[in-house]
């Protein structure tokens, strides 16, 4: 009995790990802090990496600065597109931390809608955390996503994380 229990408690790790990959990227049209709108069908034909993130947090000034230059490295094959809540975020906490990171992609504003399709939030499971990285192939498919907490420690060393694109884009299958 005591090996079922670990079993399916590993296979729900397993499962969790990977729930919000393998599907649609959901669609947006979003602002960013000149109301310039963004939307994700601008983007078709190249790989997009949607990055949830908060101005105030460490973690996610890290990834910035390791998402720009693969931005650079890869030039037209790839978008980076930053998503912070607003409230509590506004133009002046964005103006600071695109200043302070040095980002050059769109960071746009949400609501929580969009937030809400690609956590698949419920009244259960009401949070998530930041950073949160999706990728999106040219397709439209979520192939990868991760978070700060991920037990592969990806998001955490840019070398990984650059490694791991480069399978992405370079047609690896995706680690799960």
């Amino acid at each position: 009995m005591r090996w079922i229990s670990l079993f399916l408690a590993a296979a729900a790790l397993c499962f969790g790990a990977n729930e919000l990959s393998n599907r649609r990227a959901p669609s947006f049209t979003l602002p960013d802090s000149n109301l310039r709108d963004f939307d994700i069908l601008d983007y078709r034909g190249k790989w997009v990496l949607i990055d949830f993130m908060k101005t105030e947090c460490p973690h996610c000034a890290q990834l910035s600065k390791t998402l720009e230059p693969l931005k650079n490295k890869y030039g037209a094959k790839v978008q980076v597109v930053y998503v912070v809540i607003a409230p509590p975020e506004n133009q002046d906490t964005v103006r600071r931390y695109v200043n302070d990171n040095k980002v050059t992609s769109p960071v746009v504003f949400d609501q929580g809608q969009m937030t809400r399709t690609y956590f698949r939030l419920t009244p259960q499971r009401p949070s998530y955390d930041t950073p949160h990285l999706f990728v999106i192939d040219p397709m439209g498919t979520i192939v990868r996503d991760w978070s700060w907490e991920d037990k592969t420690k990806t998001l955490e060393t840019p070398g990984a994380l650059a490694k791991e694109l480069d399978a992405l884009i370079n047609g690896a299958p995706a680690k799960k």
